[in-house]
């Protein structure tokens, strides 16, 4: 794509977030800022802040810099001495990719809780088809509401998503709606979208390409589709006048290519509030347990790592995990697990966040099973099944989350009675 900050932020209400989105089920989410604004979320006295990462030594380049630093034309690319005559009173900062892979990984989560068809670009940047989701979470734009609140309230961070019927006009719409916004393009409007907007936002017009155009006396998309294809063909060559003409008239036929299966499953909660009372957090990884073995059971597979996830309410995040002897898919041997990795744990601080998540998956029919010691034929996943249809039957709100498991002691060794 060429250069974004020659799209216009979003303002035209046919392209606002309350467009008709029925034809339009691709998203594409960008992160703000992703780098400087994960800084900023670890260092919450340089909000407000004009905030550059990159490399710091004299060849060094911005990677990213916060729109406070945008402001004085500091842009990602550029050299970081340049960037330090433009703005030298910015904070800089070497880049911290464990961080951001961290932050990425979390966010992506939340994309595939919406979508299996997720597919990431970049460490902050992917697009989602939603065709799919729309009777679990309601149409596009409003899946995409969630998506961008489920992100500012458990990562601290924001996003801008565009809405649209191709990936390449999702692409423009997320661009058009920076910061932290929302654009819709409904598929009746997309060439009064595409049509205004600069020559070199077309994918595969880059700086030469766009001289090309401008000197055939092309400056819009627009000025491009009704350009004599020859005319395309001669400048460019007959690869890239194809590709460009399609793009001007709005088609791109590609479609969403996750890049890989997902290979855990897993449920977390952002407390309303930041939680110190153990009793609520167990409340919670109770009900989380829950969720995941009922998803587990759904989609006919078992786990044997059970990890636990914490995040402080200083946005520090804590994981452990425990490998089991044989793989699970219960509610109460997660609990048990997550549980006691929580004691050990004992965080002290007040928790803003918790997960629970089981990777290692297999088809739960070719595992084999083995009783522990001791432990019944028949207990816990038989009954933990039954609720399972009876939530199919009248809805899971009539079991309760967690009721399974009742308010026993997790570290007591019960069994169940017989279903």
């Amino acid at each position: 794509m060429g250069r974004s900050q020659s799209l216009p932020r979003g303002g035209d209400p046919r392209f606002g977030p309350d467009a008709d989105d029925s034809g339009s089920p691709i998203l594409h989410v960008d992160m703000d800022a992703f780098f400087a604004s994960v800084e900023v979320r670890g260092r919450p006295e340089l909000r407000g802040r004009p905030v550059v990462v990159g490399g710091l030594g004299p060849r060094g380049v911005v990677s990213s810099a916060s729109y406070e630093a945008r402001r004085y034309g500091v842009r990602s690319a550029m050299p970081m001495m340049r960037a330090r005559a433009l703005c030298p009173l910015a904070v800089y900062l070497p880049p911290d990719f464990a961080a951001y892979t961290a932050a990425s990984r979390a966010v992506m989560q939340i994309f595939r809780d919406v979508t299996p068809l997720v597919e990431p670009l970049s460490l902050d940047e992917a697009f989602l088809d939603v065709a799919g989701a729309r009777r679990l979470f309601g149409a596009p734009a409003a899946i995409a509401r969630r998506i961008r609140a489920r992100v500012a309230d458990e990562q601290g961070l924001t996003c801008s998503v565009g809405v649209a019927p191709s990936k390449f006009v999702a692409k423009l719409g997320s661009t058009r709606a920076k910061p932290d916004g929302l654009l819709v393009v409904p598929a009746t409007r997309v060439l009064d979208f595409l049509h205004p907007l600069p020559v070199d936002a077309l994918w595969g017009v880059g700086e030469r390409s766009a001289q090309t155009l401008h000197r055939l006396g092309l400056a819009t998309i627009g000025d491009l589709a009704e350009a004599p294809y020859g005319m395309l063909r001669k400048a460019l060559g007959e690869a890239s006048a194809g590709h460009l003409h399609e793009l001007a008239w709005g088609r791109d036929p590609r479609g969403v290519s996750p890049e890989h299966v997902e290979k855990s499953i897993g449920a977390e909660v952002t407390f309303d509030a930041d939680v110190a009372d153990p009793l609520e957090i167990r409340r919670a990884l109770l009900a989380l347990a829950e969720k995941v073995g009922a998803r587990l059971r759904r989609a006919g597979q078992v786990g044997r790592t059970v990890s636990l996830k914490v995040r402080l309410a200083d946005f520090r995040t804590v994981n452990r995990s425990r490998t089991l002897a044989v793989p699970t898919d219960t509610a109460r041997e997660m609990f048990d697990t997550v549980w006691a990795l929580y004691t050990v744990l004992d965080p002290g601080e007040r928790i803003r966040l918790v997960g629970v998540r089981v990777e290692g998956l297999a088809a739960a029919d070719e595992t084999p099973r083995q009783l522990a010691l001791g432990a019944p034929e028949h207990g816990w996943r038989e009954a933990e099944a039954a609720a399972d249809a009876a939530a199919a039957r009248f809805g899971r709100s009539v079991i309760g989350p967690a009721s399974l498991l009742h308010n026993r002691d997790p570290r007591r060794n019960e069994n169940p009675p017989r279903p």
